[in-house]
Order: C-alpha cells, then structure tokens, then sequence
C-alpha cells in the first residue's frame, strides 16, 4: 500500500468517524498527529491510538472500520451457547498447530460455526478484523472456506472464557471444598480424601483435557509432555518441541492430585493411589489414524506448602515412523555416513553414538540395524523401556528380575549375530559388550558424552583397559540435533558479529562470502524455527587412532585422537553446525547452543 493510499484510507475511515460523531475533528487531528510522530503506517494502529489515548469506544470503532471494510457484524448474544457450539470451537482449535493456536488466542481469533447458507464457510470471530494476522490464522483450519466476522469485544472475552475453561462446570468455592474433603491435612483420612478427588474429577470435564493433550502434542510434533504441578491447584502443561519446552496450558480450576490421577489412569503399570514412589508407565493410543505410544515417568515433589504430595510427570511420544528412518535419512555428511556403513557391516566390533539425552541416539541404531538386518542374523537389543518394536529382532525388556547385567550374560549364551545395547552404563556392561565384539558380534551401543574423542575417555575412567578399547570399538559417533530456520520468514543478519564468527573458526573471506540469517516467526513456525536435523562427528578407527589409544598412559590424550580423525576425513560437530549456518540452514545462536568449543 503507498504512501497515498495510507492516506486516502485515513481519510475515507475518518470522515465516516465525523460523520456519525464517534470523533470530533480536533480529536482526531491529534490522534493523527500521534500516528504521524510514530511514523506508523499500519492501518488500524489509529484506532488503537483512538481507544488507548482518547478513550474513544472500541466497541464504535472497530464495529464501524467492520462495516467500512464490508465484514459481517454478528451478534452472538442473540444465539444459543450451548455445549454444541462450545465444543465445536474447541474442536476446531484443537485441529491447529500449537503456535498457531498460540497466535488465534493472542490476536483474538476463534472458529465460531459453519454458515451452511454460505458454501459451509467457516464463521471466524474476531474484536478486530482489520488485524492483517486474522487472514493467517484462517487460513490454517481445515476448512479452506472462511469468513472474517466482527463481534464486540465483551461478546468475545465472555465466549472465550468458555471455551479455555467453562467455569460453569466447576464448584470450587473454599467453603465447598472444605465440606467435600478437599482441604487436607496429614492425617487426613485417605479413603474420604480419594473419594472427594474422584467426584471433583467426574464433574471437571479433566478426562476430556487430558486425551486433548495428547493428541495435540502428537499433532504438533511434541516429543514430550509435561505435566508440572504449580501450587494447590495448579497445574502447567508443557510441549518439547524441536528440543525446546513451551508452555501450552495452565489449568487452574481442579486439584493438581486430581490431574495426576486422570494422566495415570491413562496408562498401565501406574497406581493412581501412589504418590510416594517414581512410577513408570505407558500408553497406546490410536490419533489421526496412527498407533502412537507414550511413555510416563511419574516422581513425587514438594509443593509450596512442602507438605504436598504433588507428582511431576513426564511423557515420551514414541513415534513409530522413527523407526522406519534409514541412514541415508538421518543427516550424515558424506564422510560420517560412509564411515558408519563401513562400521556396521563388520562382522564384530563395537559402533557407539554419544550426545545427551534426546539427541537421536535411538533413532540412529535402529536406523543403522536396519541397513544391515538379515534373517540369516540373530539380532538382539537389551533396552530399558522398549521404546520401538524392530521386526526381525529379539528384543529384551528389563524387568525386576532380570537386570542390565544379568541379561547381557544371558545374551552371550544365546548365540547372537548382533547385539544392541541401549547403554553402556558402568564398567560391567561396558566390558560385557567389549566380550561380545571380541568374540565375533557386532555390538550398538550407547554412551552420555559431548564428543567421540571423550567417549573413548570415558570408558577408559571407567576402568576398561586401553588394550580392550583399542580393538573392540569400529567408530563413535557423536551426534546432535539442530534447528532449522523457518525458510519462510528467516531473515539476514544485516550487522554480523565478525568477532563470534571468527572465534568459530570462519575466515573474512568466509563471513563475506556467506549470508547469514536469524529466526524470526510466523504462521507456520514456532519462534522462527521449524524441524531439526542432526549433526555428526565420526571417529573412525584407523590404526593410528588404535595406537595412540594403546599408548596411553594415565589418560587419553583426547586433543591427539580428535586431530588424528581430522586428519583422516572428520568433521567436528561445530564445522558441520558452521555448514547448516553457511547454507542458510540455521542459526549463530543454534551454533552457538548446540556445539561446544573445540
């Protein structure tokens, strides 16, 4: 829109305003004087300047700028909000991403009905339709079919309050609670205290909160979800998505002990009446068509009043389509995947992925399991929990009273091809996948460490001896996930920082030579990042690398074996995030995060 068209808008909008006698002309005049200090071009931030400065009524404005601009005026108090209209809107909320449903509650957007009189267009209600984020907003419903409806904002805030809590199903006056058994005291009767948690929960509408939850975490792409109790009657929710925890909900209007007790009853192996205890549980759950699995982990925490018995409670989203992830799939740089498929199709030794927790570790054995599966193979995973079914192998649950240990011993008797180890945790079950690879398996396995060199450290403090390290172990490969800007909405850097590039490594010509961009947001990402990808560093053993490991005296020089893998083709994790960052890929503050100094 030009310069002229901002004002022959003012103009047309503003004469209406004078015309009604919603503004007189000297208020106006200073309001456009403001617009004009503010060097705003934005088409409704005069209104806004109106209501905020003015005190003119919103309700005037932005019903006549909806009429001006040919939106449907509703009013929605002459209509039935019923339970039916309530749990639409819900429902069409729950269909949309959780930052765009993010963006629908901050810009005061809500699907509202169907006009069957209209084609079945979508009646979208909104304070503001002037608002170009609205259009955005619609556009990500399922139904393609829309229309932009203005309705006053008091309309608006009353059917909110509906549908993100419906106050009218719950009771929790003090007084209410305390007569019901709600306010506990230590010697509480427990059997009156449970009783009272199970009317609270079949009157709350919590069953069909939690069940929301789930299949919005698996509709947003969540690995996990958190269940965190706050106080009394608090509770906050929280997504994991692309690595990192944002909250989604805060429910406020039940006990957090009756929340804890509808999460647990989704699952087995957990005792809603045990709140002493960490528990650990699981789900399977059929969404959009797909068996999703969830594993719980359930501890107990102190509240506020440190006499609380609140739980914390975590949930795993396992994702079956993970597993049928190859390796060519996973991100490798051409040196690191041909140097892993040559580690995997030995016929013994050990290949070991390091990085912390939720870096991809499981996803790349099972991935690399698959490349070299063959009936012909007896292949065998020890895992504690089961997180993926792998057809074509045994796959060994731990379970009281079968541990770590004792189930890899029983594995050597068990004539294994390969072995899958879920993690190498101590010296035992280290040296018990040593003898496995020294006595003809492949052995997979994992280990916590920030890089391949000190994963060889590691097993070294361990007490494994230099010699057993030298000739068991094929590759380690340190691994992490990074994410990706929004290629819709990234944006260049204009003003680089020379300096922290330079301390990465990158040369003048480089940071010439480059463009560098940063997040940004928009509809279709999360904070301006949208998936991951992961990064490797490969160190593959090559005789030279055995030597300087066989060499070593009290410690292993892990400065020597990183520069010994560069040498021989390998590539840092901070050079390969340094790639992502000069394609355009990612970010200096995901570099940055991600990667350590050399």
């Amino acid at each position: 829109m030009s310069e002229q068209q901002v004002s022959s808008f003012k103009k047309s909008l503003t004469s209406v305003f004078l015309e009604k006698g919603i503004v007189d002309e000297i208020t106006l005049r200073r309001a456009e004087e403001v617009l004009s200090k503010e060097g705003s071009r934005s088409r409704n931030q005069l209104l806004h300047i109106l209501i905020d400065q003015f005190k003119i009524s919103r309700d005037l404005l932005f019903e006549e700028a909806a009429r001006f601009y040919s939106f449907r005026v509703l009013d929605i108090t002459r209509e039935s909000m019923d339970d039916g209209v309530i749990g639409f809107i819900r429902k069409e909320l729950q269909t949309l991403p959780l930052y765009v449903r993010e963006l629908a509650i901050e810009n005061k957007a809500l699907p509202y009905k169907i006009d069957t009189l209209k084609e079945g267009r979508l009646l979208i209600i909104t304070p503001d339709p002037t608002n170009p984020g609205i259009y955005n907003i619609a556009r990500s419903f399922n139904n393609k079919k829309f229309e932009i409806c203005y309705v006053p904002q008091s309309q608006w805030d009353e059917i909110w309050n509906r549908v993100s809590i419906d106050k009218a199903i719950y009771k929790d006056r003090e007084s209410e609670l305390r007569d019901e058994g709600f306010v506990q005291d230590e010697e509480e009767d427990s059997e009156k205290f449970e009783q009272a948690i199970d009317e609270e929960i079949s009157r709350s509408g919590l069953v069909t909160l939690i069940e929301s939850i789930f299949v919005d975490a698996v509709r947003v792409g969540a690995s996990d979800i958190h269940v965190l109790p706050r106080g009394e009657k608090i509770t906050e929710f929280y997504f994991r998505v692309d690595g990192k925890l944002s909250r989604w909900y805060t429910h406020t209007e039940t006990r957090a002990e009756a929340v804890a007790a509808v999460v647990k009853d989704r699952a087995k192996n957990l005792d809603r009446f045990e709140r002493n205890l960490a528990q650990d549980g699981f789900a399977q759950l059929i969404i959009d068509k797909k068996t999703i699995r969830f594993r719980l982990s359930v501890i107990p925490v102190i509240g506020q009043e440190l006499k609380s018995k609140f739980e914390s409670i975590v949930i795993r989203v396992l994702r079956e389509m993970n597993v049928g992830k190859r390796i060519e799939d996973l991100g490798f740089d051409p040196y690191s995947e041909d140097r892993i498929k040559r580690a995997i199709k030995k016929p013994h030794g050990i290949v070991i992925v390091t990085g912390p927790t939720g870096s991809g570790k499981s996803t790349t054995l099972v991935a690399a399991l698959r490349t070299i599966m063959d009936p012909s193979l007896n292949i065998i995973t020890v895992e504690d929990p089961v997180e993926y079914f792998i057809d074509g192998a045994r796959q060994v649950k731990l379970n009281p009273k079968l541990d770590f240990d004792d189930a890899l011993r029983a594995i050597l008797r068990h004539d294994p091809d390969i072995v899958m180890v879920g993690e190498m945790r101590d010296k035992t079950t280290a040296e018990i996948a040593i003898k496995l690879a020294n006595t003809g398996h492949l052995t997979l396995s994992t280990l916590h460490t920030n890089d391949a060199p000190s994963a060889l450290s590691r097993l070294f403090k361990m007490g494994v001896e230099p010699f057993l390290i030298a000739y068991s172990i094929n590759i380690v490969v340190a691994q992490r996930l990074i994410r990706k800007l929004c290629p819709r909405c990234k944006a260049v850097v204009k003003e680089v920082d020379y300096p922290i590039l330079r301390k990465f490594g990158m040369s003048e010509e480089e940071i010439s030579k480059h463009t560098v961009y940063r997040a940004m947001g928009c509809i279709d990402c999360l904070k301006g990042y949208k998936g991951r990808t992961a990064i490797h560093e490969a160190l593959y053993f090559t005789k030279e690398i055995r030597q300087l490991v066989l060499d070593a005296g009290s410690s292993i020089n892990e400065e020597e074996l990183r520069q010994a893998g560069i040498k021989n083709g390998m590539i840092t994790l901070r050079e390969r995030a340094l790639e992502l960052l000069k394609a355009g890929i990612t970010s200096i503050d995901e570099v940055t995060t991600v990667t350590s100094d050399d």
